[in-house]
């Protein structure tokens, strides 16, 4: 079974899942991050692989990944550091990446290089949903790969439910219709979309993410979905720190306080 069903068919709540983007700070550490991500107790990590136009996130990320590109990182390297990842980590991992540079390297191969790695799934942000369905879900159901959709407030219940329907893993809910980036709380408006879509009772476990970043965001969403997903902020973490276990333990210590 692939892993990331394997999470949420525990039937656990509170889940923990860490973005950082490949080949930042440094070039060479990105499977360091994901083992101190794993030590830490995250349930799941989401490697980003960089990209010159990522429409979006916000500015903490947009950085992050313009130095790993400066610094030399590619799809390429990244399936070579990876290709022995899962001697000793057992999370689900999935990569999150822009279609443009997937495409160039190749979708079915994209896909070929995962499976070789133990990577579980991904996520596309600008991949339309009907553009999955007709060209991308077959060759990704082929390798047993998840691709994992994101809604926001703004899809429409067909939308969401047909993309329950047709998709594996657990459904992105982006908590805000903007780029990512840390928030103190969430407002009214944003709880009553989770609460909306909690009152949907999706056969799909829900995420959510973009803006989680401290105790009260992470209480919030893990009080309407199986978890949260922490991006901006655990990459700002590791930028300060410049150490992948202090800044988990810190991030993880700001989820408590």
């Amino acid at each position: 079974m692939n892993r990331i069903n394997q999470l949420f068919n525990g039937n656990k709540k509170d889940l923990l899942s860490i973005y950082f983007c490949a080949g930042h700070p440094t070039l060479n550490g990105t499977v360091d991050v994901v083992r101190a991500l794993e030590a830490s107790g995250v349930s799941m990590v989401e490697i980003g692989i960089p990209f010159s136009d990522p429409m979006a996130d916000g500015v903490v990320i947009q950085n992050a990944a313009t130095q790993a590109l400066q610094n030399g990182m590619s799809l390429k390297l990244l399936f070579e550091q990876l290709r022995n990842i899962r001697r000793n980590v057992k999370i689900p991992l999935i990569l999150m990446g822009y279609l443009n540079p997937i495409m160039q390297f190749g979708f079915e191969r994209f896909c070929r290089q995962c499976v070789e790695c133990g990577i579980d799934g991904m996520i596309i942000p600008d991949l339309p949903f009907k553009d999955y369905q007709e060209r991308y879900r077959l060759i990704a159901e082929r390798y047993n790969l998840r691709i994992i959709m994101l809604i926001t407030s703004e899809t429409s219940e067909e939308r969401i439910r047909e993309i329950d329907a047709h998709t594996e893993g657990f459904i992105y809910m982006v908590s805000s219709a903007s780029i990512t980036g840390a928030q103190q709380d969430f407002d009214a408006q944003k709880r009553a979309y989770f609460k909306k879509i909690e009152d949907m009772k999706l056969r799909n476990p829900r995420m959510i993410g973009f803006g989680i970043s401290n105790k009260a965001t992470f209480k919030s969403a893990c009080e309407y979905a199986t978890g949260a997903i922490i991006g901006s902020r655990f990459v700002t973490l590791l930028d300060e720190e410049k150490d992948p276990e202090k800044a988990i333990e810190k991030l993880i210590q700001g989820l408590k306080e």
